[in-house]
């Protein structure tokens, strides 16, 4: 059977090592970044190291709602099957800024862009999952998400008050647990599965945004402790593909292993409320609503 993993992000650290090691499986893997060219090195490098022809590229940028749709308009053209969706892409911004869409740049790429993207090819995965029963949703967020000690901050998600890049990313974390969690739910008794996982501390691209003492700081913090990639890359790797967690739904890893998120991601009010604001800012129709039809969508 050949499955078919669309992966976000995955021309960099997590996602590329993500990527890379599936691809070496023989399945069908779509790559996800926002520079064609790199795209294009990135697909040719894999097809010759893992001796497997199905690598694709599609080009985005992710902080774009137009991109996001024309993402999954493309992924429907070129592919009759999705069976694992890998919500990778993200980004930390030391100053605040805009996306296109004129929402706060670290909500938009880090939150939205997964709420987003899940929503349009939610009936793919649908599809797969009825022939399979194994259609998956993995979710990569953070352990920084323990940051966000005092509820999610309905009145300025958009951080325009104060802005801190660390409050914009634990934000932005959270997010990304509380949207798995209602999701998840909202998945019950259909054959997709939604989990969401931390990688731990990987030495990445990941400061290429700071600047000054701040990129002097972190880039020694990561020399002498971060993780290479491809270790930070196994839980998501276990996630999309290992027979242990099929069927396994609404949880959240560190480690390959069930890990306790933080109490603010546990507020089934604030989850719901979350899923309601994301629908609100990203256009979409309520996917997976609590009254969807037999199809689930």
């Amino acid at each position: 059977m050949d499955r078919h993993y669309l992966i976000t992000g995955a021309t960099d650290g997590i996602g590329k090592a993500t990527a890379q090691a599936i691809a070496k499986s023989g399945a069908t893997v779509v790559l996800v970044g926002r520079n064609p060219d790199k795209i294009n090195t990135v697909v040719d490098q894999f097809k010759s190291d893992t001796y497997n022809k199905n690598i694709h590229g599609l080009c985005a940028d992710l902080s774009s709602q137009a991109q996001i749709r024309q993402l999954a308009d493309d992924y429907h053209t070129q592919f009759n099957r999705l069976d694992v969706l890998i919500n990778n892409a993200g980004g930390y911004f030391y100053q605040r800024q805009e996306s296109v869409d004129g929402i706060e740049l670290t909500f938009a790429l880090n939150h939205l862009a997964y709420f987003m993207l899940t929503g349009l090819l939610i009936d793919m995965l649908m599809m797969t999952g009825q022939t399979t029963g194994d259609a998956r949703i993995v979710n990569v967020s953070s352990e920084a998400h323990r940051y966000k000690r005092k509820g999610i901050p309905f009145d300025d998600l958009q951080t325009i008050n104060k802005y801190n890049a660390m409050k914009a990313y634990s934000l932005s974390k959270v997010a990304n647990i509380m949207f798995t969690y209602e999701l998840a739910r909202r998945l019950e008794g259909k054959p997709v599965t939604a989990n969401v996982l931390h990688p731990g501390f990987v030495r990445t691209g990941f400061t290429r945004n700071a600047h000054g003492v701040s990129q002097t700081i972190f880039s020694m913090i990561a020399r002498f402790f971060a993780q290479s990639a491809e270790n930070g890359a196994k839980t998501s790797i276990y996630l999309a593909t290992s027979d242990d967690v099929r069927g396994q739904s609404g949880q959240y890893y560190g480690k390959s292993k069930l890990v306790d998120s933080s109490e603010t991601s546990l507020e089934l009010e604030a989850q719901q409320r979350l899923w309601d604001i994301s629908l609100q800012m990203t256009g979409l129709e309520d996917f997976l609503s609590v009254d969807a039809d037999a199809t689930g969508v």
